[in-house]
């Protein structure tokens, strides 16, 4: 048995260090302010030189005049190209090269690629102008080809990490997008499922209870509890109203659904709420995988619920047959024979939430009045050999 290796002081201090660094969160005023002083910091080291160059500046002066463009970097962030033009007026006036450098690299971090390379190039040009015109001093490049190598590669390199940090900010700005979007969508897919199931159950709940209530009121008619039954039936279709109004089912449901064999509890509530209901099922259905049963059972509950709805009092024959490879659902109640005393709540989105269902599942869905009756046929594949 080998013991593992023994990390050395080193990398232990190192990582102690990474996640001290990691445990913090600097403020970005902090940084704000950080920054134009690295950058004065860094400017300080000139200062001998300035004092004693052609200029009229001296060791107080020349680090005032450092302070105050160090000082523009403040506004990188929202103007990124005041600190650049600071910068250039020192580089004509002191040739200082410590302040375009961060000027460079702000542009292309807060402006991108196309505004780096046009400061690049803005620099270049003015460098080269008072090289030209002999403003540069000889201590930094006596030749063109010296100059070149001195100027160019501090711009491009500068613009060129800005550039490279921009697409950083971008990417994480994306990733931040993708994962409020991802938990924007698991939000919705759960309100859509728990909506469903709203629809499903409690939806279908309110319809029983408001036509039982209106069947109560009817056998109370003339007696001291009609009223009651009345208000109750009203109570019950504006709860319903109002669930409608709310919820809207975009989803499928996560929980899982009753199957074939909880179809006769829907047939006993059906004849409950005054509609008979005949159930003709096949014994080879039993055999179906419990995603099918689910959606033949949510075709049937559907199904029910709008007969008791839109036809109250009328049978409902449910055929469930194996033809084959394939699996036929069909329901059919008889239309009613007058117009209801009150219209039914409905939503409007019970057929096309089978629909929905059925072409997810690769079948298709009819429905429609034929011969006096109202049929609804669901086929899809049978998924058995």
């Amino acid at each position: 048995m080998h013991d593992k290796p023994t990390a050395s002081p080193v990398h232990r201090a190192w990582a102690v260090g990474r996640r001290w660094l990691d445990s913090r969160t600097v403020h970005r005023h902090t940084v704000d302010l950080f920054v134009p002083l690295i950058c004065f910091g860094l400017m300080l080291l000139d200062v001998p030189g300035l004092a004693e160059g052609d200029n009229p500046l001296n060791g107080y002066s020349a680090t005032l005049v450092l302070a105050l463009g160090a000082s523009s970097l403040l506004l990188r962030r929202r103007f990124p190209w005041i600190p650049y033009v600071v910068a250039l007026g020192l580089l004509g006036w002191l040739h200082e090269l410590t302040l375009i450098q961060f000027a460079l690299y702000k542009i292309g971090r807060y402006r991108g690629r196309a505004a780096a390379i046009v400061a690049t190039a803005g620099y270049v040009i003015c460098a080269y102008l008072l090289f030209l015109f002999q403003r540069w001093p000889e201590k930094q490049a006596d030749t063109l080809p010296e100059f070149l190598s001195l100027v160019v590669p501090i711009g491009v390199l500068a613009a060129g990490v800005g550039v490279a940090a921009n697409r950083q900010d971008l990417v994480r700005e994306l990733e931040v997008q993708k994962a409020h979007t991802a938990a924007l969508r698991a939000v919705q897919q759960e309100r859509a499922s728990v909506a469903r199931d709203v629809h499903d159950f409690v939806g279908r709940e309110l319809t029983l209870l408001a036509v039982r209530a209106e069947v109560l009121a009817v056998r109370a008619r003339g007696q001291a509890h009609q009223k009651d039954f009345d208000e109750l039936s009203d109570t019950a279709r504006k709860a319903h109203r109002i669930l409608n109004e709310l919820i809207v089912q975009r989803a499928r449901e996560r929980d899982p659904t009753p199957g074939i064999e909880a179809l006769s509890v829907l047939a006993a509530e059906g004849e409950r709420a005054g509609s008979r209901v005949v159930l003709d099922i096949d014994a080879e259905a039993a055999a179906l995988s419990p995603l099918r049963q689910a959606a033949v059972y949510r075709v049937v509950q559907e199904c029910l619920t709008n007969a008791v709805k839109h036809a109250p009092g009328e049978a409902v024959r449910v055929r469930i047959a194996l033809d084959g490879v394939h699996l036929r659902v069909e329901v059919v109640n008889g239309l009613p024979r007058a117009l209801p005393a009150k219209q039914p709540v409905s939503a409007g989105t019970g057929t096309f939430s089978m629909d929905e269902r059925m072409r997810a599942m690769g079948g298709t869905l009819e429905s429609g009045h034929r011969d006096g009756e109202y049929r609804v046929v669901a086929v899809l594949p049978a998924g058995v050999q």
